[in-house]
Order: structure tokens, then sequence, then C-alpha cells
């Protein structure tokens, strides 16, 4: 019986499916090149650690270096001694005026007290006249404080005010409204502002009970 080449039969015959069949295999599974492959957003791969920190192999970016402790207590210390020498200085300065303010008082009634030493030297002499110059003598006084700041203040016939008046006595059955300056005992001299003592007077006082 003639046998064909190539016929099905034989060892031949048995192997070459076998081997197509294994060439099919490797095509399946995937030995051709590869194409692009798709990749998803969401599973982009992220550095160690959780989403939306900074990578722990990031570079660390250091602060600029603050004054140490000791240079702060240093500072500390230098700004205390500038105050209190800053404050011992202005003491020294305050006492300083307040002396130099006394004395241009003093010298400003060097004069009433010169006109009543000439005042009492001609006591002897002519005893009426002392009695002028003691008058004018107080005048100058009055006028010194006026030109200090210090006005003296007529205050009879005026309402009673605690501000500036030192009531020492209440009159009854005056005819004066209740309350009205009727005698002034020791004058007050100052403004509004400042003052240098209130008035000693006697006031109208209600006559009911």
């Amino acid at each position: 019986m003639a046998h064909h080449p190539h016929g099905g039969s034989g060892p031949q015959a048995d192997t070459e499916p076998e081997e197509q069949a294994g060439h099919d295999h490797v095509a399946r599974h995937g030995l051709d090149p590869p194409g692009p492959v798709a990749v998803d957003p969401d599973e982009v791969a992220v550095p160690a650690g959780h989403a939306g920190e900074p990578s722990a192999e990031a570079p660390d970016i250091e602060a600029p270096a603050g004054p140490s402790a000791a240079e702060l207590e240093g500072r500390l210390r230098r700004a205390l001694a500038d105050l209190d020498n800053m404050r011992k200085r202005y003491e020294r300065q305050l006492a300083s005026e307040r002396e130099a303010e006394r004395a241009r008082t003093a010298a400003v009634f060097l004069p009433v007290v010169d006109n009543l030493d000439l005042a009492l030297a001609h006591a002897d002499s002519d005893p009426a006249a002392v009695v002028d110059g003691v008058r004018a003598v107080r005048d100058q006084a009055v006028n010194t404080l006026s030109t200090l700041g210090f006005p003296r203040r007529e205050d009879t016939g005026m309402p009673f005010d605690p501000v500036w008046h030192e009531a020492v006595s209440v009159v009854p059955n005056t005819g004066e409204p209740d309350g009205t300056v009727l005698q002034v005992i020791r004058p007050g001299y100052g403004e509004v502002d400042r003052q240098l003592r209130p008035a000693t007077v006697v006031v109208a006082g209600n006559t009911q009970g």
C-alpha cells in the first residue's frame, strides 16, 4: 500500500499539529511585542506616606536661626539699664526744675519784704504812715500773687459754691437768698484750673427749721 509523504499517519503527521498548536499557544500568551498600556489616573503611584503629604525623602528646609536665649537676656538687661538711667535723669531734671521754680517765686516776693522793712523803719518817726505803708505792701503782694496765676477773688454777694468756699457760719433772716455769701473772712486765691486756697465765708441760711 502506498503511503503519502505528508499523510496523516506516522510520527511526522502526529508532531506537526502539536508544533502548530504550540506556536498558537505562544502567540496567545503575549510573546508578541506589547502595545501601549492605558493608565488609570486614580492608580498613579504615590510616594510612601499619606496622600497629599510631602514625601519623607524630600529635603528639609531649615528655618533661619533666631537669637539665642543668652542674646535675648542680654538685650533685656541692656533695655532695663537704659530705662533705669532715663528714670534717674528725669528725676534729677525734675528736682532741678522744682528748685529753680521755688527760687523764682521767692525772688518775686523780695520787693514785698523790702517794702515791709521800709514801713517798719519809718514807724517811729510817723506812726500814721505805717498804716498806709502796710496797705501799699498788701496791694503789692496781691498783685504778685495774681502775676503768679493766683488772683484774689471777691466773693461777697456770690452764691455759695463748695468748690470755692468754706462756710464757717450761717446767718438766718438776712433777707438774702439762701446760700448767698454775706462776708468773706479769709479771701480765696486762684482760678478755675488751679486754686491756691478756697475762701472762708459767712453765708445766709434758711429761716425754716
